[in-house]
């Protein structure tokens, strides 16, 4: 499951490799958390016209769009992930990050069986 990682005024998402693969045929990843009454969605969109991620809040729904021509081009590499910092209309800053999620190196007890390889491990 895409992760999200929210921290003051920043936003990640974190891809397995089915992921990124999946997102690269569909140009579409959706996860919801469910509450009581309520949903929170987080979604990573491929969207035409633009050049660096941009993001919305809207229905409960933190949508982050990604630029459709970086796609293919980031599944087949070796390019961890994009990030962009937005200006809001507040004059406040949004930083976006999405990346390929690696394996830990410390010890976990989640599945990471479909990460990417972790290159600190590598050296």
């Amino acid at each position: 499951m895409m992760k999200i990682r929210i921290k003051g005024n920043s936003i990640r998402y974190r891809l397995t490799k089915s992921e990124v693969e999946g997102f690269s045929k569909t140009g579409i990843n959706k996860e919801i958390t469910e509450f009581d009454g309520n949903t929170l969605s987080y979604v990573l969109k491929a969207e035409e016209g633009i050049n660096n991620l941009e993001a919305n809040f809207s229905n409960n729904t933190i949508t982050l769009f990604f630029p459709k021509s970086f796609v293919e081009n980031w599944r087949a590499s070796n390019k961890v992930g994009f990030s962009h910092t937005l200006v809001l209309n507040s004059g406040n800053q949004l930083d976006l990050l999405v990346e390929k999620d690696f394996v830990c190196m410390d010890e976990t007890v989640e599945d990471q069986s479909d990460n990417y390889p972790n290159p600190k491990a590598l050296n």
